[in-house]
């Protein structure tokens, strides 16, 4: 079967001169559907996935103690930040799922990885900037996807002890106890917080935000989109929108949203999963007018 390649950015072992280079992950152009996994098989990975966000949430927290200056930083582009932290925790997931589960295909934001019908998607520290500055709002985010559906999404943040997760079909949970939006329907009461990209054109940006500010809406950004995303399916804030976020920042916060009764747009249309795509995700009170507003069409499905 013919395959594509597209660049992912990981930065050298070590981190000697803070280099970082581009790799390259291979997915097939369409890759055959596989046969669903058994509820055991489903359950298996759901208890390994609950597990490493313990694990990783661990090793996190001993980087989080040596941030700031005594820990290298690498610069992947501007305001992209990696840490040595990162490289670590995706290497202890990776080795992880790999050993459990060694036919399941692994994309990581750091080191990439090879697409497949059944694969994990993880960003290892979400909220670099947040983290190396010891702000404690970041996250290990992990998604299990089955051909091309999230079926598993498991967000943690170490750093106060809340771990997020959800299975499609069962509901989302925050340490254990069940999680909805929040009913909001009225933008005057409203808070949205919106993601900035790089890849977007400033303007662009603000454009947007004036838009959602022209609601009413109070409209903020704290740096991961993945707890931004879990805020949404938690109550704490109405939406969460994106011009452009990557699959490993924001799969498992989809699906926590889906789960805990919110609307989100159709994130892996177009390849999605290899070059990413604009993101929403909205308390239903609120998230056709967003929607309309910045452009981004809801799942209808």
């Amino acid at each position: 079967m013919a395959s594509e390649e597209y660049p992912v950015h990981f930065a050298e072992d070590g981190f000697e001169g803070a280099i970082v280079r581009t790799g390259c992950m291979s997915r097939a152009a369409a890759h055959p559907k596989a046969d669903r996994l058994s509820k055991a098989e489903m359950d298996r990975r759901a208890e390994v996935c609950r597990k490493l966000l313990v694990t990783a949430g661990q090793l996190a927290m001993e980087g989080y103690a040596r941030q700031g200056a005594v820990q290298p930083v690498a610069m992947k582009g501007p305001q992209d930040f990696l840490t040595e932290t990162d490289g670590k925790v995706e290497e202890h997931i990776r080795a992880t799922l790999a050993e459990a589960f060694p036919q399941d295909g692994f994309l990581g934001e750091e080191g990439g990885g090879m697409g497949s019908a059944r694969m994990w998607v993880v960003d290892p520290i979400d909220g670099t900037a947040n983290f190396m500055r010891g702000i404690p709002h970041f996250c290990i985010s992990i998604a299990f996807v089955e051909n091309g559906r999230s079926e598993i999404g498991g967000i943690a943040n170490p750093a106060i002890g809340e771990t997020y997760f959800a299975r499609r079909g069962q509901g989302a949970t925050r340490n254990g106890a069940p999680i909805h939006v929040s009913p909001t329907q009225a933008f005057d009461r409203a808070f949205v917080e919106f993601g900035w990209s790089p890849r977007i054109p400033n303007r662009d940006y603000l454009d947007k935000v004036s838009l959602v500010w022209a609601l009413g809406a109070n409209v903020r950004r704290s740096g991961s989109g993945a707890l931004g995303l879990a805020y949404v399916a938690d109550g704490r804030s109405d939406a969460y929108a994106e011009l452009h976020i990557n699959s490993w920042d924001c799969l498992a916060g989809l699906l926590l949203v889906e789960e805990a009764g919110g609307r989100v747009n159709r994130f892996l249309d177009g390849d999605g999963m290899a070059k990413g795509n604009p993101v929403l995700a909205a308390a239903p009170g609120v998230a056709a007018t967003l929607s309309q507003v910045i452009g981004v069409p809801l799942d209808d499905g």
